[in-house]
């Protein structure tokens, strides 16, 4: 079947696999968002009277059923129908007839993907802010357990003051939950109407309702003027990727704080066995790969956002096929996200605290002290630390 843009003149194959490069394997997780918003555009071309109700009837009944399918695996999209909208056009007009090819009209593939990814990206962002809160949920298990329990704090990479189990998650816990926050507030950009601005200048000539496809749709606004839209483009994107960074870099850095406490020299923390890999050639070894692995996982974000920025930086107005190489590192961005959140708070499951080998050095209370000074003898802060300073001075060169 001819593809949707299709003139006669046969597409040389190597132009093909290029231009199309694995967009059709991209758009497998937009299908069912492609279906939504065709639904709702033919439902709108029903009611200005460019669409009979017995065609809208069969095209929404032939989506939904081609959905359905899809989700049962009967079929994918091929390298030769380039992406979600033509294999949807060509599997509909196969299912239902002629009646298929009219569900095209006022809409182009540029406002069409538009569409579908937001409706994807509005469901996703909701998905990972509630994985960023179920690995909070995790660390205030992890609080009830063991909260109370001490803990050295460091600055500098050196001993500093007291903390505690409490103190230490419940830090990277609130950070999390502001993390969630800031993928959600990335739906300003997400949630607004693009149907109707068609290739970035409109459709002429028909009596299109923008307001209702964006009613049926749930969007909150509609993008206006149409020629905004493709100016748009990449800017959700990079606010997505950019929240996802922010977010595995702090799980980048618990993880840190997990590889460093668990080393024999810290030995604060305990890895159940089953959580831990083992070396091929040293046989005592048990190594803590998942948190490397989660350490590392904002390096990917990290490129992933430079990508998207360079991909939009100086094109000029109107859609350009640049624009394709937006979906890579987005959906590299929230599948490593997603995978590094469930793993995240299943693995703080098994973490244990160690008592026995946590000792706060008493140089920990120095600074708590020479409050206590300022506040038994009027000095200033300045003295009293001087003080304190000296006393350990004189302790230190005593215990040599």
């Amino acid at each position: 079947m001819p593809r949707l843009w299709d003139k006669g003149v046969p597409l040389d194959q190597r132009i093909l696999r290029f231009t199309a490069g694995e967009d059709h394997l991209l758009d497998e997780r937009l299908v069912e968002y492609d279906v939504r918003a065709s639904i709702a555009h033919a439902r709108m071309l029903e009611e200005r009277d460019l669409l009979s109700a017995g065609d809208c009837e069969a095209i929404c009944r032939g989506l939904e059923q081609l959905a359905s399918r899809h989700a049962a695996g009967e079929w994918s999209i091929e390298l030769e129908q380039e992406d979600v909208h033509s294999a949807l056009e060509q599997h509909l007009i196969e299912l239902i007839g002629p009646a298929g090819g009219r569900v095209h009209l006022g809409r182009s593939r540029n406002d069409q993907v538009l569409a579908a990814m937001r409706l994807y990206l509005r469901d996703t962002m909701q998905t990972l802010a509630d994985g960023a809160n179920s690995v909070a949920d995790a660390l205030d298990s992890l609080v009830a357990a063991q909260g109370d329990l001490a803990l050295p704090g460091y600055t500098h990479m050196q001993p500093a003051m007291p903390s505690s189990v409490a103190l230490w998650a419940g830090g990277f816990a609130a950070e999390i939950r502001d993390d969630a926050e800031g993928l959600l507030a990335t739906l300003r950009r997400v949630d607004a109407n693009p149907l109707g601005s068609a290739a970035g200048y409109g459709v002429p000539g028909l009596p299109l309702d923008r307001e209702a496809t964006r009613k049926a749709l749930g969007f909150a606004r509609t993008q206006e003027p149409v020629t905004a839209v493709q100016l748009s483009r990449g800017k959700a994107e990079a606010s997505v990727i950019f929240e996802l960074t922010m977010l595995l870099g702090d799980l980048g850095r618990l993880a840190s704080d997990l590889l460093l406490f668990y080393t024999a020299e810290f030995a604060f923390v305990d890895l159940p066995k089953a959580m831990t890999t083992g070396s091929s050639i040293m046989p005592q070894k048990r190594n803590p790969d998942v948190f490397e692995l989660v350490r590392s996982a904002q390096a990917v974000t990290t490129g992933a956002l430079t990508e998207t920025l360079a991909i939009t930086a100086k094109l000029t107005s109107g859609y350009q096929r640049d624009l394709q190489r937006l979906k890579a590192p987005l959906f590299r961005s929230i599948d490593l996200t997603e995978d590094t959140l469930a793993i995240m708070a299943h693995a703080l499951s098994g973490i244990r605290f160690r008592p026995e080998c946590i000792d706060l050095g008493d140089e920990l209370y120095a600074a708590e002290r020479a409050n206590e000074l300022v506040l038994e003898e009027g000095i200033p802060f300045r003295e009293a630390y001087q003080r304190i300073a000296a006393d350990l001075e004189r302790r230190s060169s005593r215990s040599k």
